[in-house]
């Protein structure tokens, strides 16, 4: 599907059910300015529209995202945001639109992920790196407190012990301590990557995509809801996964023996 790019630095695309947001500014460690995280915020609407069953959230050049690019280019600043309570509205309304996309989706990073970037990748629901992959909470570093949505992402990851210490002394993290604090799901070699990231996105594409958005619903929210709560959503989701083709489709697969082709709907 031809789709138009909300911005020169940011690309979309959707081929065979499976979307693609991708950062293309390798120059600048693929950093984004004000235009660029509004530019995020309509791919995030895009890929809600068009619904691919997966979303991939990527970077070009080796690099997945350094962050905000702080350079002061007045061209690239979020028109209308009149006071920079104003902007940092709109840079977290990219990364809500980004997390609350109702399909699964991946991170695929590779070299920094810092700051903002770090954010991003926290924002998918799964985190494919490689072993050169590097993450940091840099803000302190820059007199600043945390923002992209990572005082809420990295502790629902990782518990507020390590978050906090990752926010405290803006330490890089590699590939290997990502893994071991557990917010990466793969660390492969650099040229696995692809490899890897499609290995997830053929499971996904192949699955059935109104339970598994359904299943999306109920994990994201579990952190804020009782157990009675989670046990009345998931017995409202079964009643729509009840009345779908795909569940038909399943018992169907299964008498006959064959693979499923689920269609959503």
């Amino acid at each position: 599907m031809t789709l138009s790019d909300p911005h020169p630095h940011i690309h979309v695309a959707i081929d065979d059910d499976v979307g693609r947001i991708r950062l293309d500014r390798p120059a600048r460690l693929n950093a984004c300015t004000g235009v660029m995280f509004d530019a995020l915020h309509e791919a995030a609407m895009t890929m809600r529209v068009a619904a691919p069953r997966v979303v991939v959230f990527e970077g070009a050049g080796g690099n997945f995202c350094s962050g905000a690019d702080v350079s002061g280019d007045d061209n690239e600043r979020i028109e209308g945001a009149d006071h920079a309570l104003h902007t940092m509205r709109r840079i977290g309304d990219a990364v809500i639109a980004l997390h609350d996309l109702p399909m699964p989706t991946i991170a695929a990073v590779d070299g920094v992920a810092v700051g903002a970037g770090f954010g991003l990748a926290l924002a998918a629901d799964l985190l494919v790196c490689t072993d050169r992959a590097r993450f940091s909470l840099i803000f302190a570093r820059r007199a600043l407190s945390l923002d992209f949505g990572t005082s809420y992402l990295l502790p629902q990851r990782v518990g507020l012990h390590h978050a906090k210490e990752m926010a405290f002394t803006a330490d890089v993290i590699g590939a290997e301590r990502a893994a071991e604090i557990g917010f990466v799901n793969r660390v492969v070699a650099v040229d696995e990557l692809d490899d890897a990231v499609d290995a997830f996105v053929r499971r996904i594409v192949a699955g059935p995509p109104l339970a598994l958005s359904m299943s999306k619903r109920l994990l994201d929210n579990a952190a804020t809801s009782s157990l009675a709560q989670a046990v009345e959503a998931e017995g409202l989701a079964q009643n729509v996964n009840f009345g779908t083709a795909d569940v038909a489709e399943a018992a169907a697969a299964f008498v006959e023996k064959r693979d499923t082709r689920f269609r959503g709907t």
